[in-house]
């Protein structure tokens, strides 16, 4: 029985039924038989992929530049286009982009307003 302190098993990869149980540091499906790793199976939304303004994929280090004017909220500020970002480190979320902006410190940019530095 599942409580609130119990966390959900995912169901099964084969079969999709939603009987899974632990069985040792496996899961197992009591429908098909089937075992699985649950470390091996993580959600494909921890790898979903960013990509900036013009499509080329973002990773963590990578260097941008800035597409278009900024309005830093809560501020008078703006970061300026042309602006280079180095270091970038891709985050979940709305700013997917976390990264220190000379001038202006740390910040969270969208990847749809930066392009990436070839090279």
């Amino acid at each position: 029985m599942n409580d609130s302190l119990t966390p959900a098993l995912p169901p099964c990869p084969a079969c999709s039924s939603p009987y899974a149980y632990e069985s040792g540091a496996l899961l197992s499906c009591p429908e098909c038989g089937h075992e699985w790793d649950p470390a091996a199976s993580a959600p494909e939304e921890d790898k979903a992929v960013v990509r900036d303004a013009v499509g080329n994929v973002l990773t963590d280090g990578d260097s941008v530049t800035v597409i278009k004017d900024l309005k830093i909220k809560g501020s008078s500020q703006v970061v300026k286009v042309g602006t280079k970002v180095t270091n970038i480190t891709l985050t979940h979320g709305d700013h997917d982009i976390d990264c220190k902006i000379p001038g202006f410190g740390q910040m969270g940019l969208k990847s749809q307003f930066v392009k990436k530095i070839s090279g």
